[in-house]
């Protein structure tokens, strides 16, 4: 089943400076997609239209059968519930004079899901390997590992169909960096998740299918072990041999 569906997205400032040009994209449920390219490439404003946090300037981005449409209160209050984001800086993205339970139940909150909140952030906090104790600390007590399983836990709290994480893990240090892209590959066995990175080998790792992007537009799309196998595209191709590889 299609979940998001991107036909001839344009956006731009203006007709100079225009920063994604005619990008189509699908994500179906349950697939992990990759959006790949280097800084400048279009990625963060592309999830940035998806989260419906600005308009395509021409195009649509369809949501099942529904239209995002920015401006319709009604619509994003539900799509806020079935898309949320994880942000790449898990310094920065987390309020440093709230708890952890208020965090990650924040969505609870503004969403106005009902149940009890402290059973709700326990099962989140779970789902991410964080003990129960951590809902009553701040985020200056925790690593930068731990802080970005506390964005992720606050994503998921809501029981989101799709995530979006953009960056998510090119903050963190190398091994950190290995424990989150696993627990990002568990978590999307049982969601929908878009993950975008400059870095080809965490998306190879980490997702299905992959979508390649150059100065806006999309150069290369398909499974990702097509692509790694044969990319087409020189920019692709660039991209695959700057892959650290280990000497043999």
């Amino acid at each position: 089943m299609m979940m998001l569906d991107l036909q001839n997205v344009r956006f731009g400032y203006s007709r100079q400076q225009t920063i994604l040009n005619d990008v189509s994209l699908s994500v179906r449920r349950g697939v992990s997609v990759g959006l790949v390219g280097e800084s400048g490439s279009g990625k963060t404003t592309l999830l940035r239209l998806m989260l419906g946090l600005v308009r395509p300037t021409s195009g649509t981005i369809q949501f099942g059968d529904d239209v995002l449409d920015p401006g319709d209160g009604s619509f994003m209050r539900r799509y806020r519930r079935a898309v949320q984001p994880v942000f790449q800086d898990p310094y920065s993205s987390l309020d440093p004079r709230q708890r952890v339970i208020d965090i990650i139940g924040e969505p609870l909150r503004s969403l106005r899901i009902p149940g009890d909140r402290t059973q709700t952030v326990a099962e989140a906090l779970e789902a991410v390997g964080l003990p129960l104790d951590a809902m009553r600390r701040y985020p200056h007590e925790f690593s930068g590992g731990q802080r970005q399983r506390i964005a992720i836990a606050r994503a998921i709290v809501a029981r989101p169909q799709i995530v979006l994480a953009d960056e998510a893990v090119s903050a963190l240090d190398l091994s950190t960096r290995i424990r989150i892209v696993e627990l990002f590959k568990t978590l999307s066995e049982k969601l929908t998740l878009v993950f975008v990175s400059h870095d080809l080998g965490v998306v190879a790792a980490l997702c299905e299918e992959m979508v390649i992007l150059e100065r806006g537009k999309v150069v290369e799309s398909g499974k990702t072990r097509d692509i790694l196998a044969a990319p087409k595209h020189p920019y692709t191709q660039r991209l695959l041999a700057s892959i650290p590889r280990m000497p043999a």
